[in-house]
């Protein structure tokens, strides 16, 4: 499913216009990143978490030349999902 199929989706179940629903999904997407971006836990009991966490920097190798590279450390984001979310999927 892509954004445009999410927005119909979204429109279609909640009685909302495509063009409010768009506003929505925007918003919420806007929220979540200032959230993460802001160092905060971003949770939806039922559905999931995302929180941020520091990857260290560490050796990798080039798989065409073998030679050895530093890969530096960096921000990811991970996704844990929650009882209700892994219940519907299985």
């Amino acid at each position: 499913m892509n954004k445009a199929e999410l927005i119909s989706s979204i429109a279609e179940k909640s009685g909302l216009t495509k063009a409010d629903a768009g506003k929505a999904l925007d918003a919420l997407l806007e929220s979540v990143t200032e959230g993460l971006t802001g160092g905060d836990r971003i949770a939806l009991v039922g559905f999931g978490s995302w929180t941020v966490e520091e990857r260290k920097a560490r050796t990798g190798r080039n798989p065409r030349t073998g030679e050895e590279i530093q890969i530096p450390a960096k921000k990811v984001v991970k996704f844990k999902a929650g009882a209700g979310l892994t219940d519907a999927v299985n």
